[in-house]
């Protein structure tokens, strides 16, 4: 199957309803999707390598195991059983109720802005490593997989390139690939962020949230504030020069509705400062979290927060734990003690 046979399945598919996935997992459910097509023209011609599919962070891809879920992407399947109704468009700015979570983003900022990173080459790989499982909602209700650890290697050249890098998982690594219908390449941008994309944003939070309402993806119906604020959620934990770090934190501060969540936990069960927005018509929480003691990065969760057709509140959709981060000179290569830039604690 070529790119013109995936991209005539596309336009077959039936339009999305009003309201989407978030983000995150609309994004898994694309990824698996692509895979079980990859999968499909590898049987029919086996002597082709089988390639992966594209990578916006580490977080987003699915555990091999999950299901793909073609109908949840193509009919846009609403968590709450009923579809939702579609919300209008908030502008951004700072909500009148932000003043504790303020604070703690204020912390967390701070941090941030004081860590040192290197200054990652365009020739370079940003690796990570990381444990993670996601819900498979096929059945019509939501089934957690297994946690599995993944390593990526995300190339930095500023593109388009075809080839974004590698994953392995379960002791198979393959290619990621450009994003579906880039047919050139994907470049570096707020699909594909590299470090020096991420170095060329605007450091006056105001100026990088204008930038995100602007240029972040989201469905008709649903709620920009929710968009920008899981699309800051992808890119964290990944490499960025400091002051970039610290304007993101800064900028979700100014999203509405954004919140404090003092149980977060990640993947892997450690316990830290939360970072929450609920998407309360479809009875979503997306929480980031951050170690108590220094404020780093530490992974995420989404589960729900309301009864749906899908499972009763409290039930986990995704998770991951962000294990190690390092600069690497090869795809494929293990960081040495002197490329890894943090490395974490695992319990």
């Amino acid at each position: 199957m070529n790119d013109a046979d995936r991209e005539e399945i596309a336009r077959l598919l039936p339009a999305p309803a009003d309201w989407d996935l978030p983000r995150e997992q609309h994004l898994r459910h694309k990824e698996l999707l692509m895979h079980r097509i990859d999968r499909d023209n590898d049987q029919e011609q086996t002597a082709r390598p089988r390639p992966a599919r594209r990578l916006l962070r580490p977080a987003l891809l699915a555990p091999a195991t999950a299901l793909a879920l073609a109908g949840a992407l193509a009919a846009g399947v609403a968590l709450n059983g009923n579809g939702g109704t579609p919300r209008g468009t908030s502008s951004h700015g700072a909500a009148t109720d932000m003043r504790p979570v303020a604070a703690l983003l204020g912390r967390i900022s701070a941090a941030a802005e004081e860590r040192t990173t290197p200054e990652v080459r365009d020739d370079q790989f940003v690796y990570t490593r990381e444990k993670a499982r996601g819900a498979d909602l096929t059945s019509g209700k939501a089934v957690l997989g297994p946690l599995r650890e993944r390593e990526v290697w995300a190339a930095q050249e500023p593109g388009p390139l075809r080839k974004l890098g590698l994953v392995r998982e379960d002791g198979e690594t393959l290619p990621i690939n450009a994003e579906f219908g880039d047919t050139d390449g994907t470049p570096a941008g707020i699909n594909r962020a590299t470090y020096r994309w991420l170095g060329s944003l605007p450091t006056d939070p105001d100026k990088l949230l204008a930038y995100l309402y602007a240029n972040t993806p989201h469905a008709e119906g649903r709620g920009r504030d929710q968009a920008v604020f899981e699309q800051i959620g992808s890119l964290l934990g990944g490499m960025m020069p400091p002051d970039t770090a610290a304007a993101f934190y800064r900028a979700a501060a100014k999203i509405p509705g954004v919140s404090a969540a003092p149980r977060a936990r990640d993947a892997i069960g450690r316990r830290g400062l939360g970072i929450a927005r609920d998407d309360t018509g479809y009875g979503i929480r997306t929480e980031w979290v951050f170690d108590e003691k220094d404020y780093s990065y530490l992974g995420s969760r989404s589960y729900l927060i309301k009864d749906t057709s899908y499972g009763k509140s409290g039930t986990l959709l995704s998770s991951e734990a962000e294990l190690e981060l390092a600069v690497v000179d090869k795809a494929g290569r293990q960081p040495s003690a002197a490329d890894r830039i943090r490395t974490r604690r695992q319990s």
